[in-house]
C-alpha cells in the first residue's frame, strides 16, 4: 500500500521491529487484523480438506485416500472450520477492529488480555494441528469426539481435545472483554438504544461465550482424563454414562451455533440500511431477538438426541423449544426484508453478499425445523440431510456474513476500494456453488444416505457427483473473491473516510483509522441509522461534476 494511505493509519510502524510491534501489540485494530489473517489461513486449510473429502466421495469405493485418512481429514476439517474459523471469525476479527470504533472508545476494556486471547487462539490452533504429525496419527473420531470411540481410539484424540481446551479460554476471554467494553466504554450520549446492531449482536454472543464455553472446556478435559487415567466417567463398564457426554457437549455446542451466527446477523443488520438508505425496520425488535436467541438457544441442546432413548415428555419439550427459538431468527429476516421495502437500493457487493446470507440462511433455517420436529428427525437423523442443513446455516450463513463484513469494511481498513464488478461476480458464483454443493445433500439424506461414511451404494453416485461439482464452483468463487481483495489492498482506488455514506461512528474516521482512534471524544446525539444529509462519496463526486 502506498505511503499516502499507510502513513496515516494504524498499519504505520511506530519505530523498532515492525514484526515485534505487531506480535506484541495491544492496539485492538492490529489484534483484529492478526485474527483475520490467521482465520483466513485456517479457512484455506479447511477448504482444501473439504475439497479432498468431496473428491474422495466423487465415486463409490476408494478414490484418492484410505478409510483411515478419510476419517482423519473429516475430523480435522470439522475442528479447523468450527473452532478455528467459524466461532472466532466475525467476533474476534471484525469485533476487535470495529466494536470500539462503533462505541466511540479508544480500545477494548482490557487491551493486554485481548493480546493474550489472540495468543491462546494461536497456541490452541497449533496444538490441534500438531495432532496430525505426532505419534499415533490424526484423530479419527469426528469433530464431536463422541464417546465411547474417543475414549478408546489409539489416535491423537488427547492432543486434539487439549487444543480445543485452550481455544475455549481464548473465546471466554474475548467474550468477557467485549461485555465490559460495551458496559463501560461507550461514548458520551451512546445510550443502549443508540448502539448499532453489530455491538448488540456481539453483546449477546459474548454472554454465550462466557457462560457456555466453560462447559465445553470441562467436557473435553474429561475425555483426556478418562483416556490418560482410566477413569470411568463415560464408560458404562466402570459405572459411567456415554449419554452424559452428549448432554455436556451439546449444552455448549448448540448455543455455539449462535456464537457463529449472531455476529453475522449483526453485520447484516448494519449493511442493509446503508445500501437501502433507510433506518433499520424494528430496531428494538432486532435487539430483543438477539437477546432471545442467546437465551432460548441454551435450552434446546437435546434436540440433537431425539434418537438416544429419551422420554416422550423430554422429546416434546425440546421439540417445542426448538420451534420457539426459530421465531426470533425469523423476526430478523422479516425486519431485514421490511427495511429493503421501498428503499433506495444500491446493489453494491456488501449488499449482494448480505442478500446471499439471507437466502442461504433461510434455506438452512427452514430445514432446521424438519430436524426440530421429532417425527421427521427420526427419519433423517445422522443422514446427509443434517450435513446439508448444518452447512447451509454455517457456511451459507456465517461464511457469507464474514464475506459481507470483508467487503463492507475493506475500504475503511485499507483506504482503498476493490473491483466492485469482480466482487459482485464472485458473490454470485459462491452463492450458486453453495447451492450446488449442499442442496444435493438434502436429497441424499431423504434417500437414506448416512453421513460420515467413507463409501456408499451406487444409487447415490449422481447426487454425490453433483455435490462435488458444486464444491469446485464454490472454490472458484472463493479464489476470485480473495484475489480481488488481495489486489485491491495495494492497487485499488483510494477512497475517503465514508465511501458508502454510512452513519455509524467508524465512518467518521480517516481510512485507515488512526492508531489512537478519535482525536476528540465523540458525542452521540442520535441513533446509528440516520442518513439525512449523508451522501455516498461517489454520488457526491457525480453531483459535483454535474454542477460543473
Amino acid at each position: 500500500m502506498s505511503d499516502t494511505v499507510m502513513d496515516k493509519g494504524f498499519f504505520a510502524p511506530k519505530g523498532g521491529s515492525k514484526i515485534m510491534e505487531w506480535l506484541f501489540t495491544t492496539d485492538h485494530k492490529r489484534i483484529g487484523m492478526l485474527y483475520l489473517w490467521a482465520i483466513l489461513i485456517f479457512f484455506s486449510v479447511g477448504v482444501c480438506l473439504g475439497l479432498a473429502l468431496r473428491l474422495e466421495l466423487f465415486a463409490p469405493g476408494p478414490t484418492i485416500m484410505t478409510q483411515q485418512a478419510f476419517n482423519a481429514i473429516f475430523t480435522l476439517h470439522g475442528v479447523v472450520m468450527i473452532f478455528l474459523v467459524v466461532i472466532p471469525s466475525i467476533p474476534a476479527a471484525f469485533g476487535n477492529i470495529f466494536l470500539p470504533l462503533q462505541l466511540g472508545a479508544e480500545d477494548v476494556a482490557f487491551p493486554r488480555l485481548n493480546m493474550f486471547s489472540f495468543w491462546l487462539y494461536i497456541v490452541g490452533g497449533g496444538i490441534a494441528l500438531t495432532s496430525l504429525f505426532t505419534a499415533g496419527g490424526a484423530p479419527d473420531t469426528g469433530w464431536t469426539f463422541y464417546v465411547p470411540f474417543s475414549s478408546i481410539s489409539t489416535t491423537n484424540v488427547s492432543v486434539a481435545v487439549l487444543g480445543v481446551f485452550v481455544l475455549g479460554f481464548s473465546s471466554i476471554l474475548t467474550g468477557l472483554n467485549f461485555i465490559v467494553t460495551i458496559h463501560r466504554m461507550r461514548a458520551e450520549g451512546m445510550t443502549w438504544l443508540r448502539m448499532p446492531l453489530f455491538p448488540w449482536a456481539l453483546y449477546a454472543t459474548a454472554w454465550i461465550q462466557v457462560l457456555a464455553t466453560p462447559i465445553l472446556s470441562i467436557t473435553v478435559l474429561l475425555i483426556a482424563i478418562e483416556r490418560l487415567l482410566g477413569m470411568g466417567i463415560f464408560d458404562p463398564a466402570r459405572g459411567g454414562d456415554p449419554l452424559l457426554y452428549q448432554h455436556l457437549f451439546w449444552i455448549y455446542s448448540h448455543p455455539a451455533v449462535y456464537i457463529m451466527i449472531l455476529p453475522a446477523m449483526g453485520v447484516i443488520s448494519d449493511i442493509i440500511p446503508v445500501f437501502c438508505r433507510k433506518p433499520i425496520f424494528g430496531y428494538k425488535t432486532i435487539i430483543g431477538s438477539s437477546l432471545a436467541i442467546a437465551f432460548a438457544g441454551s435450552l434446546v441442546w437435546a434436540h440433537h438426541m431425539f434418537v438416544s432413548g429419551m422420554s416422550d415428555t423430554a422429546v416434546m419439550v425440546f421439540s417445542f423449544l426448538t420451534f420457539i427459538v426459530a421465531v426470533p431468527s425469523a423476526v430478523k429476516v422479516f425486519n431485514w426484508l421490511s427495511t429493503m421495502y421501498k428503499g433506495s437500493i444500491r446493489p453494491e457487493p456488501p449488499l449482494i453478499f448480505a442478500l446471499g446470507f439471507i437466502f442461504l440462511f433461510a434455506m438452512g433455517g427452514i430445514t432446521g425445523l424438519v430436524l426440530g420436529s421429532a417425527g421427521t428427525d427420526m427419519h433423517v437423523h445422522d443422514t446427509y440431510f443434517v450435513v446439508g442443513h448444518f452447512h447451509f446455516v454455517i457456511f451459507g450463513g456465517t461464511g457469507m456474513g464474514l464475506f459481507a463484513s470483508m467487503h463492507y469494511w475493506f475500504p475503511k481498513i485499507y483506504g482503498r476500494m476493490y473491483n466492485k464488478r469482480i466482487a459482485t461476480w464472485s458473490a454470485i458464483i459462491i452463492i450458486a456453488g453453495i447451492n450446488g454443493l449442499y442442496f444435493p445433500m438434502y436429497l441424499l439424506g431423504l434417500a437414506g444416505m448416512p453421513r460420515r461414511y467413507y463409501d456408499y451404494l451406487p444409487q447415490y453416485t449422481d447426487l454425490h457427483q453433483l455435490s462435488t461439482y458444486g464444491s469446485w464452483i464454490t472454490a472458484m468463487g472463493l479464489v476470485l473473491m480473495f484475489w480481488n481483495l488481495w489486489h485491491g489492498r495495494k492497487h485499488g482506488r483510494v477512497v475517503g473516510k465514508n465511501p458508502w455514506g454510512a452513519a455509524t461512528l467508524e465512518w467518521t474516521l480517516p481510512s485507515p483509522p488512526p492508531t489512537h482512534n478519535f482525536d476528540e471524544d465523540p458525542i452521540v446525539t442520535h441513533g446509528p441509522y440516520h442518513y439525512d444529509g449523508l451522501i455516498p462519496e461517489e454520488d457526491a463526486v457525480n453531483e459535483s461534476e454535474g454542477d460543473k
